[in-house]
């Protein structure tokens, strides 16, 4: 059965750095596009970052947020730098199992996690 499952989520200063992870179970990541995403109160979910042979990043995160793959562990990290008050959300992964296209949006996606709590807040 295939599986998602994020850590890694807190609470963090403003300045402070967080990363996420995003291990996969049932099938192997490969090259297959893995994105993240956010979902804030009140707000729709967002695509922040994906990766499968090229990488992706939202506006609100490039030069912040670095997305990478350990293809031995079969996980995907979210390394969040600088964080910001407006990066609190409950952050996802995501996995498209039949393409290697990598999007930001939400609709494609096969398999989704459980999602981890990111708070930055003083």
């Amino acid at each position: 059965q295939l599986q998602l499952v994020e850590s890694g989520g807190g609470l963090v200063q403003p300045g402070g750095s967080l990363r996420l992870s995003c291990a996969a179970s049932g099938f192997t990541l490969g090259y297959n596009a893995i994105g993240w995403f956010r979902q804030a109160p009140g707000k729709e979910r967002e695509g922040v970052s994906c990766i499968s042979r090229l990488i992706y990043y939202a506006n609100s995160v490039r030069g912040r947020f670095t997305i990478s793959r350990d293809v031995a562990k079969n996980t995907v990290y979210l390394q969040m730098n600088g964080l910001k008050p407006e990066d609190t959300a409950v952050y996802y992964c995501a996995a498209r199992v039949t393409s290697s296209l990598c999007v930001l949006s939400t609709s494609g996606y096969d398999y989704w996690g459980q999602g981890t709590q990111v708070t930055v807040s003083s």
